[in-house]
């Protein structure tokens, strides 16, 4: 056992001084990792890594979208959260979504600067309406359960409606938003609804999918009132599914999902409630230079299933899409919407609000319909410091399990225990015919783009049968864990899509299992270790999917459980350590007083400054060996840069409307027309967005051209020559 590790599993008992001294030892060797790690690339190939430092020990180690510079990088939070709603009350800022058949669920956030959120509660504690609630006699409601919220308020009241699969529609109501919330059940079911209190007294509905109705609610908010409802957006208008309804200066918006052929956001505009409606396009194409990765269509026929791998540029359904707007205390409008974004999930993203003919749009003026990656936080008259929702690891030391975890399904109180052995979590097996079917998997979201979770876990207490471990839920799942065969115990590697199981024996009661994710490349690979330093992997390298059965990404999870039929043993659970290379949207800090390269990711040719203009040239011509192949960048503050040429000290400057031949090299700074904000692509490239013209700098690849400032995104593969390298230039 190495020393941090030793520090770690003592510091359940250890206080006073020892324990400030593990602190300070901890930090210092986090400053050391994270200085050496900014020297690599951002994206590396999975492999086993030593033991990491638990995040738990130190704030802020969990994937943040705050850069601490006055900006903040897409997306908030680098784990699912689902369908989206936001509201604003006074100078404080709520956020909740789907859950699906997880619980606790309807997570309630809280934020004063929509970039720095914190977790108050769960409105909803639990759902059992029957067996497959509970998971039992081989029935589950995978994929179903809570989904759609929509979060109001009203008159000092918090209201959530939410659908529950072939149970209606649930209202949850608190006059605090830390709780207590009422449950009450409604008498109809409203697909993606949103609600609407009017001026004049009446509460609006909507809903639909592939059409828009409309209807009053009653005064007691269980049903419709009679004769109202109708059809105010037909079928196959250019509407679609997840409503978010809104009164704004006496108009009435709806914000809308279309989903055929690509996803993209519409909104419906009208001066009545009732309509009629006109749709226009707020929001289409931006997927942050994502594509669409190995996805599983049809669930019903597997394992092994029919995986789809990835195809270059194709984006799908990751495009911003399913959000809602708001207005900030200083009259600046945001948007929220989410990505399907692959195996991890549906992330949540934020975008600025432009406002023209009175239609709202998702990005900025002269770019409209385009999400930075990166901006200026938003002014709501408070600073809050960079901070995440959730703690991931967790020692187990605590009462209760914090906000990160949820059961897979209702548990069976009684049958797993953080008291039976202080510290340790332990999970009493029950019978299951596999992991998918077993009770009491405790669960958590995968955070990417990568992470590494470890977990330590004492088998003494295993009987024939049981299997327990860790495990990537999803469809197809896979899971490194321990069987005991009579009086044997063996470490087995399982993948459900290929049916194979990889074995090892075990000769000890404690055991690391560990999974290495990469959520860009889409891979994960296993390993094990019985003194939690050496780790041997165990195991293919297994591919993680998007699919539709669970409606959820890829979820963390330990189980046991027990494959002859009877309940058996224990395992102890000592801790759950999650550790996340790219942690920051800055995954290098910006080389502020640096000269720098800039090369292309789509010819690799190198930006020089020629004749006083911006021109790419092949990494073979002399310029680009040159003085002139190097900007010093220089600091404006907000994240925001000029590039200064080392020849002549002019300044990178977009001319007009930053046509070909518009970059230019003007001896003076220009304003806005001379910055540029930068757009860390978190893979090692950079995108830099012209102040002027709100496009990025673009080299179009082998032209043999000039550069321009007019590109409006990137695509996924990222070689349309809008995508940059950098290297800093080293005297």
């Amino acid at each position: 056992m190495n020393l941090l590790q030793e520090s770690f599993a003592r510091s359940k008992s250890i206080k006073g001084d020892c324990r400030f001294i593990q602190l300070l030892c901890i930090a210092l060797f986090l400053c050391v990792a994270t200085l050496s790690s900014a020297q690599k690339s951002s994206v590396s190939k999975i492999k086993v890594k030593d033991n990491s430092v638990p995040n738990e020990l130190v704030k802020n180690m969990t994937w943040t979208s705050d850069n601490g510079n006055g900006t903040f990088t897409n997306p908030l939070f680098y784990d699912e959260f689902s369908d989206p709603d936001l509201i604003r009350v006074g100078d404080d800022y709520y956020l909740t979504g789907t859950t699906m058949h997880t619980m606790p669920g309807l997570p309630v956030l809280h934020s004063k600067d929509l970039v720095n959120w914190e977790f108050l509660t769960y409105a909803a504690d639990k759902l059992d309406f029957g067996p497959e609630f509970r998971l039992e006699n081989g029935r589950d409601i995978y994929g179903q359960g809570i989904w759609a919220p929509s979060f109001r308020y009203h008159k000092g009241k918090f209201y959530i409606f939410s659908n529950v699969n072939r149970y209606n529609t649930h209202l949850y109501t608190a006059t605090d938003p830390k709780g207590p919330w009422t449950h009450t059940k409604m008498n109809k079911s409203f697909h993606d609804l949103s609600v609407l209190f009017d001026d004049d007294g009446k509460v609006y509905v909507v809903w639909g999918y592939d059409e828009v109705r409309i209807a009053e609610l009653n005064d007691e908010l269980t049903d419709t009132k009679p004769g109202t409802e109708q059809v105010i957006v037909p079928r196959e208008s250019g509407a679609g599914e997840g409503c978010h309804f809104y009164k704004i200066n006496g108009k009435y918006y709806i914000t809308n999902t279309n989903y055929d052929p690509l996803c993209y956001q519409v909104c419906l505009r009208a001066d009545q409630p009732t309509g009629p409606y006109e749709i226009n396009v707020m929001s289409a194409e931006e997927s942050l230079g994502i594509g669409t990765g190995y996805q599983l269509r049809d669930t019903r026929n597997g394992p092994p299933f029919n995986i789809t791998k990835p195809t270059e540029n194709f984006v799908g359904c990751i495009p911003m899409h399913q959000g809602g707007i708001v207005q900030t205390q200083s009259g600046e409008w945001w948007g929220w919407s989410m990505m399907d974004h692959n195996s991890i999930g549906r992330l949540v993203c934020l975008s600025p609000v432009t406002w023209q003919n009175g239609w709202p749009y998702f990005g900025l003026p002269g770019n409209l319909t385009r999400s930075p990656r990166t901006w200026v936080k938003p002014n709501t008259g408070f600073s809050a410091q960079p901070k995440a929702p959730y703690e991931r690891s967790d020692d187990f030391s605590g009462s209760s399990f914090k906000p990160i975890w949820q059961w897979n399904h209702v548990p069976v109180d009684g049958k797993w225990s953080l008291t039976a052995r202080k510290g340790y979590l332990r999970l009493q097996s029950l019978p299951a015919k596999d992991f998918w079917s077993a009770r009491n998997s405790l669960t958590q979201r995968a955070v990417g783009p990568e992470s590494i979770v470890t977990t330590e876990v004492d088998v003494k207490g295993l009987k024939a049968g049981d299997v327990a471990g860790f495990a990537l839920l999803n469809l197809p799942y896979a899971w490194i864990g321990l069987s005991k065969n009579g009086n044997n115990i063996e470490v087995q590697q399982f993948n459900q899509q290929t049916g194979q199981t990889d074995k090892a024996q075990l000769n000890s009661s404690r055991v690391w299992l560990r999974a290495d994710c990469n959520f860009d490349t889409e891979k994960a690979r296993f390993s094990y270790s019985t003194d939690g330093t050496s780790f041997q992997p165990l195991g293919e390298e297994f591919i993680m999917v998007f699919q539709l059965r669970t409606f959820q990404g890829v979820r963390f999870a330990l189980f046991n459980y027990n494959t002859a039929g009877v309940e058996g043993g224990y395992a102890d659970f000592n801790d759950f350590i999650v550790t996340e290379p790219r942690s920051k949207g800055l995954t290098r800090p910006i080389p502020y007083g640096k000269s720098i390269t800039l090369t292309s990711l789509a010819d690799s040719t190198v930006l020089v400054n020629w004749k006083g203009f911006v021109r790419p040239v092949p990494s073979s011509d002399p310029l680009a060996k040159g003085a002139a192949a190097r900007f010093r960048v220089v600091d404006r503050g907000n994240g925001r840069i000029a590039l200064q040429s080392e020849v002549g000290d002019g300044f990178v400057t977009v001319k007009g409307m930053g046509s070909m031949a518009e970059v230019r090299i003007e001896k003076e700074a220009k304003g806005d027309a001379s910055v540029f904000q930068w757009q860390d692509m978190l893979r090692g490239d950079l995108m830099l967005m012209s102040m002027a013209t709100h496009r990025y700098l673009f080299a179009d690849p082998g032209a043999k051209s000039l550069t321009s400032a007019d590109a409006p995104g990137t695509r996924p593969d990222r070689k349309d020559g809008a995508c940059f390298g950098w290297t800093i230039h080293t005297p």
